[in-house]
């Protein structure tokens, strides 16, 4: 139990339980993973059929991503004005009116205007229920809960493509966005009906908050030292879910096999991130945060090494393991740094860091696989991984965080 490790003045007389919160707290994180994870096969093909090229078609999916990274700071002031409860509403709300733009899609500017739209809501929506979790769970289970966040993402977008191919079935490719929009609409739900968790003084303050660029500026050394670190290993995350496929192909095998691997992959790293958790709140977050750095940066490196099957499946379940145990370590190590005064603003700056790395990390791939080849790209990623774990051993406190 939690509070065996917690000093009797951290702890309330009842122990906290994450359950008591699931709904309210992980309902709508599953539920706008599911909606993501229908949406995401099918963009593509939605622009294909309005006529767009390949070229174009791979830009608008890529659209989701640009609408996260540029509404990062602006989610922040939406998030820190509005509150956190009425700030999820509006961008479960904006996700709708996207997703309708691109069900009654004519041309492919319309498509493309929603699914950039759904990129500024979800990172409203991120960022809102990320604070929301913070004010709702004490600070010795915050690893947990955010890790749980994360998890519980990546569980609804890994069922997403299912219930939308179920749709698809019957609709066509609009089955995915009814699919989504359903999802999207029902999380808005959840947010609507949920508790406020910030508490009355919290926001009674929201005035007074101080701008951005202060926050910036008086927090620059984290940003560039722990933020560095963050940026890497979000670089090395996206790019995991390039190589997979990638090598699959390159080793000749076939698109049931590059499947089957994937959604093992996949398993692993759903089935770790409470572990992950509960092991940063009893122990510290460098427990987790420099293992999930080595154990991705060092299976990229020698995934090139791999000739057939049973290496190539090895690596990439080590991949795996890496990754979902670091579910939710960007989101804690953010929440442990952010000042109290200003708290939303710096979480803000935090996720575009991550977004950033985010973006990167492919196109460092795709820049170097088309200079040198797919085995060095793959290789040079991989070294991401241990500039990473570089950071984390020098930046990384090693004790639990007590309070925040």
């Amino acid at each position: 139990s939690p509070a065996m490790t917690t000093p009797s003045s951290e702890r309330s007389p009842t122990p906290f339980s994450l359950r008591k919160i699931a709904v309210p707290a992980f309902g709508p994180s599953i539920l706008y993973g599911i909606g993501n994870g229908a949406i995401l096969p099918v963009i593509a093909l939605s622009a294909r059929e309005l006529d767009a090229s390949v070229a174009l078609s791979g830009l608008i999916v890529s659209l989701i991503g640009i609408g996260s990274l540029v509404s990062n700071i602006p989610a922040a002031l939406i998030t820190s004005r509005y509150g956190e409860k009425r700030s999820m509403v509006g961008a479960a709300a904006l996700s709708v009116v996207s997703l309708v733009l691109c069900i009654f899609a004519v041309h492919v500017w319309m498509l493309a205007t929603g699914v950039f739209l759904v990129g500024v809501a979800a990172s409203v929506f991120l960022l809102a229920r990320q604070t929301y979790l913070m004010d709702a769970v004490p600070a010795y289970m915050r690893a947990r809960a955010l890790s749980t966040l994360g998890g519980t993402n990546r569980i609804g977008v890994f069922v997403g493509p299912f219930a939308g191919a179920a749709l698809i079935h019957f609709l066509g490719l609009q089955g995915g966005y009814w699919i989504g929009l359903a999802a999207m609409a029902g999380a808005g739900l959840i947010a609507l009906l949920a508790p406020e968790m910030a508490p009355p003084q919290r926001r009674s303050d929201r005035h007074a908050k101080p701008r951005v660029q202060d926050i910036a500026r008086d927090h620059a050394k984290t940003f560039l030292t722990l933020g560095l670190g963050i940026l890497l290993v979000s670089a090395l995350r996206s790019s995991r879910q390039v190589v997979v496929p990638l090598w699959a192909d390159h080793l000749g095998l076939g698109a049931t096999a590059a499947s089957v691997i994937y959604g093992l992959v996949a398993a692993v790293d759903m089935s770790v991130f409470y572990p992950a958790g509960t092991v940063m709140d009893r122990f510290g977050r460098i427990w987790v945060a420099l293992p999930s750095a080595l154990l991705m940066g060092l299976s990229l490196m020698l995934t090139p090494l791999s000739t057939g099957v049973t290496t190539f499946l090895l690596f990439s379940l080590i991949l795996g393991f890496g990754n979902g145990i670091s579910s939710g370590i960007v989101m804690t190590l953010g929440a442990d740094a952010a000042p109290a005064q200003g708290r939303t603003e710096f979480l803000g700056i935090w996720r575009l860091i991550a977004d950033i790395g985010n973006s990167v990390g492919p196109v460092i791939l795709a820049g170097i696989t088309a200079i040198a080849s797919l085995a060095v790209g793959v290789s040079a990623i991989g070294t991401l991984g241990l500039g990473a774990a570089a950071v984390f051993w020098k930046w990384v406190p090693r004790k639990p965080t007590a309070s925040h």
